[in-house]
């Protein structure tokens, strides 16, 4: 059970393109935007639908898959655990942020087998 105390499961669409740093290690480390849609009917029985933003942090061989195969746009499942940070923004103020650390991504929407980035 412990291993779903902080576990997140995603399946969205990547926002922008992920930008990918090249760390002094040598390490590869992704950060790119999710989106996640839901859809309800409202009072009037009309269909919503209402998209939720997630900033996903991604590291190593998981950085190199997203460089590689995960696109603006691209429709993906992502796996991974809830990490908050704080930071001193450029005018002194501590921000806060939490963000999905992923640890496995399953690349969606390939047609005809095709596994390439497109």
């Amino acid at each position: 059970m412990s291993t779903i105390k902080n576990h997140v499961q995603l399946i969205g669409n990547v926002g922008q393109e992920p930008i990918i740093t090249n760390l002094e290690s040598g390490k590869k480390v992704a950060r790119f935007s999710l989106a996640t849609n839901e859809y309800y009917k409202n009072d009037n029985g009309e269909k919503v639908q209402n998209t939720e933003w997630h900033t996903v942090v991604a590291w190593g061989k998981t950085a190199e898959i997203i460089e590689k195969y995960a696109g603006k746009g691209k429709e993906i499942g992502v796996s991974g655990k809830l990490k908050s940070r704080s930071y001193e923004d450029n005018d002194g103020i501590k921000r806060y942020v939490t963000e999905v650390e992923a640890n496995e991504i399953l690349l969606l929407g390939i047609k005809n087998g095709n596994t390439s980035a497109e």
